[in-house]
């Protein structure tokens, strides 16, 4: 009976595969859900806004998660900031 080898070139190119490092061919990023036309405006007194970026303990979601863009993130947590100053949320 014959045994079977493995080649070392083979298992190899599987870890290159699998590796969690490696950059991606295809990174698919969302579009800024408060970008746009019909994008709705970011205030302080829009609660129902702000509640859906906002976690189950009162901490801002980070940009990453939400997929919003730098720039109506800052203006998000600036409006979250003060409608909790204000005790809205």
């Amino acid at each position: 009976m014959k045994k079977k080898r493995f080649k070392k070139n083979s298992s190899q190119s599987n870890f290159a595969k699998l590796s969690i490092f490696q950059n991606q061919k295809f990174k698919f990023k969302k579009k800024c859900p408060l970008s746009g036309k019909s994008a709705p405006k970011i205030d302080y007194k829009n609660i129902r806004l702000l509640k859906k970026y906002t976690s189950e303990n009162g901490k801002i979601l980070p940009s990453r998660i939400t997929s919003v863009s730098l720039k109506k993130q800052r203006e998000l947590s600036l409006s979250i900031k003060r409608a909790r100053n204000l005790a809205l949320l």
